[in-house]
């Protein structure tokens, strides 16, 4: 009789303990600060024989309950021979000017992501950014894989990983 009365307690207080903690981690869902996103569309351009540009058009998700505000938009690729090559954004208006320059590039179709950009909680934005490598724009073309790395201003960081080009 008393090891049937210890046995339903223990049971009764494992199942509260449970709801306890499924409780809190469901309270906390929306608390982690992250961005979700995919890679929608890359073009290049040769600036001369060993650099290039980048226009990386890509859609972006706040999963959080919180805004997400940049502090900073890192780019870098991992070229056909896997050697990995950072670049350096260009301003928005650069971006602008090579759209305008180079009519071959289309048309821009998004605003760049700059830093102060802020994304309102479970907001979803498509924007471009302007890379700069300093490599031959066929290790950009010929890539394995090129990663958006943001940082939000009280250092949550999130990557837009795409996968082996085209």
């Amino acid at each position: 009789m008393m090891r049937i009365r210890f046995l339903i307690y223990t049971v009764v207080g494992l199942v509260l303990i449970g709801a306890g903690v499924a409780w809190v981690f469901y309270m906390q869902r929306g608390a982690h600060m992250e961005l979700k996103g995919s890679v929608l569309k890359v073009r290049t351009l040769a600036t001369d024989e060993n650099s290039s540009v980048a226009l990386i058009d890509f859609r972006i998700t706040n999963t959080a309950d919180y805004p997400w505000v940049v502090r900073s938009v890192d780019v870098s690729v991992i070229d056909g021979q896997g050697y990995l090559v950072e670049g350096s954004t260009i301003s928005d208006t650069d971006s602008a000017r090579l759209f305008e320059y180079f009519p071959l590039l289309g048309s821009k179709y998004n605003d760049s992501l700059t830093i102060r950009t802020r994304l309102q909680s479970r907001q979803t934005l498509d924007r471009m950014v302007g890379v700069r490598f300093e490599v031959p724009e066929g290790s950009i073309r010929n890539r394995k894989s090129l990663r958006i790395r943001v940082t939000e201003v009280d250092g949550a960081v999130s990557e837009i990983v795409e996968g082996a080009a085209r």
